[in-house]
């Protein structure tokens, strides 16, 4: 549930590329992917899109918390044709995040099974016999003397999945205010994880796209 959503408006949209087949955004932290149930939670880069382009579809989203790269459909075949991309994990997504601490290996896996914590919802838990299949890659980029950044890698793309299993590598998130520390939220603005890079087939021509906008911190 959200308690207080003020979604940032500059700017409104920012668009990295659209042609008649999809549209590519960077949305902020602190935005909504899709509307959520109540009024008040209507904004969000779907609606924003559709007031724009009203047959827009949606393909995947990101957590409110997180920034970056997102894909739209801008027609019904083209969704179909991105939604199968994404379902056979022909896509490849990195992100970027600072880490709480220290992560004393270079590079890495991780490789946990994820299911929703239903009376903690919309938090994500390890769970060894019912959870999801769910695999993240990692590097080091650099490190000082109270965090790490990294380069993520997901193989699969569940719910919380590079949260959560960076919370299990030992090092949560900064900012992250469902499985960080209480002074890893307090040293931030705002969850520190932006999705960075994007690669895929365009939709109707099978061109082999790739698009990178630059981490915010």
């Amino acid at each position: 549930m959200l308690l207080e959503y003020r979604p940032p408006t500059t700017p409104y949209l920012d668009i990295v590329f659209q042609d008649e087949d999809i549209v590519i955004l960077n949305k902020p932290s602190g935005l909504l992917t899709v509307p959520g149930k109540a009024p008040e939670h209507k904004d969000s880069l779907d609606y924003r899109v559709r007031l724009v382009w009203p047959q827009a579809r949606i393909v995947h989203r990101l957590d409110m918390a997180t920034s970056g790269l997102v894909i739209m459909a801008m027609h019904a075949q083209s969704q179909r044709a991105l939604n199968k991309q994404f379902e056979l994990r022909q896509t490849k997504k990195r992100y970027f995040a600072l880490l709480e601490g220290q992560v004393p290996v270079d590079s890495g896996t991780v490789d946990l099974p994820l299911l929703c914590d239903w009376p903690n919802r919309p938090k994500q838990m390890v769970h060894f016999r019912s959870g999801k299949p769910s695999l993240t890659y990692f590097r080091v980029l650099e490190r000082n003397q109270h965090q790490t950044r990294v380069e993520l890698t997901p193989v699969t793309g569940r719910s919380h999945q590079l949260r959560v299993h960076m919370l299990w590598l030992g090092h949560p998130i900064l900012g992250d205010k469902f499985y960080g520390t209480e002074c890893g939220r307090r040293s931030v603005d705002r969850l520190q994880l932006h999705a960075g890079s994007l690669a895929f087939r365009h939709p109707t021509s099978g061109i082999e796209l790739y698009f990178e906008v630059q981490c915010p911190f």
